[in-house]
């Protein structure tokens, strides 16, 4: 009863995820940015130094600031890297990063998840009071 009361009326927001999502993007694609980088010519560690020296800037500005990340525009404006803004742009796809993880997920909602509601829908959709 307590999961359905604190659950009910539960709102997704896609586009509050997303947005979040891309504010820590460039981050998770930074592996990736140095390895581009590398193939294009660019000195591995001086570019490790570097990348881990824009991303502190950047997160300082997410964090601390509360401002959009910029960690790109800060790689793009960096002339050890020879890459320019569209090559950077091309590594921002969320999909470069989530694996198996959508075909994981929808086997565990047909395995797991449906088989469950199937076995419980009488009770869904039912309201509970918490009596505290």
């Amino acid at each position: 009863d307590l999961v359905m009361n604190v659950s009910d009326g539960l709102v997704v927001y896609p586009k509050v995820i997303e947005k979040h999502l891309m504010q820590e993007l460039p981050f998770m694609a930074t592996e990736n940015i140095l390895m581009d980088a590398v193939k294009a010519g660019g000195d591995r560690q001086e570019l490790h130094e570097k990348i881990r020296e824009l991303s502190m800037q950047a997160a300082k500005r997410v964090k601390e600031e509360g401002l959009d990340n910029n960690l790109l525009d800060l790689i793009a404006g960096d002339a050890a890297f020879p890459l320019n803004r569209q090559q950077l742009q091309e590594r921002m796809d969320p999909k470069l990063y989530t694996g198996c993880s959508a075909h994981q997920t929808e086997r565990f909602l047909k395995e797991v998840v449906e088989p469950i509601l199937v076995e419980n829908r009488e009770i869904l959709g039912r309201k509970c009071e918490i009596k505290v």
